[in-house]
């Protein structure tokens, strides 16, 4: 298992599809599952990292990659979800001592990581760090195979790429998209449909026959803003006591507090 773990790609052509792609793919998982294990509390790290190892292990043997990328017949007729579970399963069963409910866990975990019926997962996730997982492997791909559109494609001028059919859609290429100083932005929409004179309304030419008698002006009052009682009457919310905890502030040390 080692050994076609560290060569396998992680998928045919969408992501990670090259030699090794398998291996990267889920050590950038690990990265980002510390990354949210450390921003979800209630989310157990241990759970994340064993689906970030285990998810993809089908594809050891449902990718065939010796020439060029294909799916082998067991790829083909079973998919990497299910032989995924069938690895899984024959080597916790060598421990005896494995928790029962936790292997119910992990395989769940495995079992829901495409995060949908239609694509291809038996069941949806249904607790944390499962969905948690579903959205950072799908993150991942997804990211690897924007950067790949980009690198790969074929187009020589324009800012955009082809059609990528795994994303569906084009994808900017922004660093060229920066430094095309040709290209005129719209700061708003100020065409109305309507023809305008290149001149202010009061510097706009007469017609033939307009009067010029000036016309008397009336002066709008100025609207006076309604006074606003000063923050420290306003009774307090629980958000606004909840964020003024998290930036820091205090009655001491500030003149204002947040409502």
């Amino acid at each position: 298992i080692a050994a076609l773990y560290k060569r396998a790609p992680a998928a045919k052509s969408i992501h990670h599809a090259y030699l090794g792609g398998l291996l990267e793919h889920v050590l950038s998982l690990c990265s980002l599952s510390r990354v949210m294990a450390a921003h979800y509390p209630s989310v157990d790290l241990d759970l994340l990292l064993t689906a970030a190892m285990l998810h993809d292990i089908g594809k050891i043997e449902e990718l065939s990659y010796e020439r060029s990328f294909s799916y082998s017949p067991a790829g083909q007729l079973l998919g990497h979800i299910i032989i995924g579970m069938r690895i899984v399963q024959e080597k916790i069963r060598t421990l005896p001592d494995f928790p029962p409910k936790l292997k119910i866990l992990v395989d769940h975990m495995i079992l829901s990581h495409h995060g949908e019926l239609e694509f291809g997962s038996p069941k949806v996730p249904l607790f944390q760090e499962a969905l948690l997982f579903h959205h950072l492997d799908n993150l991942d791909a997804k990211m690897e195979a924007m950067r790949c559109a980009i690198e790969r494609d074929r187009q020589v001028d324009g800012e955009f790429t082809g059609w990528i059919p795994a994303l569906e859609r084009t994808v900017l290429k922004k660093d060229r998209f920066l430094q095309d100083t040709s290209a005129v932005i719209p700061t708003g929409n100020t065409n109305t449909g309507k023809p305008q004179s290149a001149l202010p309304a009061e510097q706009a030419p007469l017609s033939p026959g307009a009067r010029t008698t000036p016309q008397p002006v009336t002066l709008s009052p100025v609207p006076v803003a309604p006074k606003v009682p000063p923050a420290t009457s306003r009774p307090a919310t629980l958000f606004g006591e909840k964020l003024q905890a998290v930036l820091g502030d205090s009655k001491e040390g500030s003149d204002s507090s947040i409502h």
